[in-house]
């Protein structure tokens, strides 16, 4: 988190380290860990993943999101809890309907997966496409949801 709010949500398998090293080089080199600007992100994801939480109401800092895959990203919020939508439908949405790579590409990106739910985002035939975290993180997601 920075002063203007959460900028980065990693999985633990994309690594601590790397994700805080890449954090440093698109931020600042000098980013500060203050584990104290994280207490109210981890009270509302222990929310969300206890089943208390349907939206996040952090404030987020968006840098890393710029240009259409920040506008995509900023569509994922109005994706309903236990909803899906498709690559083509959250195209169509960001003014650009064939621009289905281009919002895949956006989502595989997010700075801020579960906060911003790229996770509620389908391949048109219903399949899961990927997901940063792994498609096992995916479905758990989806399951915890209780969506399709």
């Amino acid at each position: 988190a920075t002063e203007a709010g959460l900028v980065r949500v990693a999985f633990e398998a994309q690594g601590h380290d790397a994700a805080l090293e890449d954090l440093a080089r698109a931020v600042s080199p000098r980013v500060i860990r203050a584990p104290a600007r994280l207490d109210e992100v981890r009270r509302e994801l222990d929310q969300y993943f206890a089943g208390r939480r349907r939206q996040f109401d952090l404030p987020l800092d968006r840098r890393l999101s710029r240009g259409f895959r920040g506008r995509v990203q900023a569509l994922l919020p109005a994706i309903p809890f236990g909803r899906t939508c498709s690559y083509g439908e959250l195209a169509a949405l960001a003014g650009s309907p064939r621009a289905v790579r281009a919002v895949g590409s956006a989502c595989a990106t997010n700075p801020l997966p579960i906060v911003v739910p790229c996770h509620r985002v389908r391949r048109s035939d219903g399949s899961l496409g990927g997901y940063a975290g792994g498609l096992d993180a995916k479905r758990a997601l989806l399951a915890l949801e209780g969506g399709p």
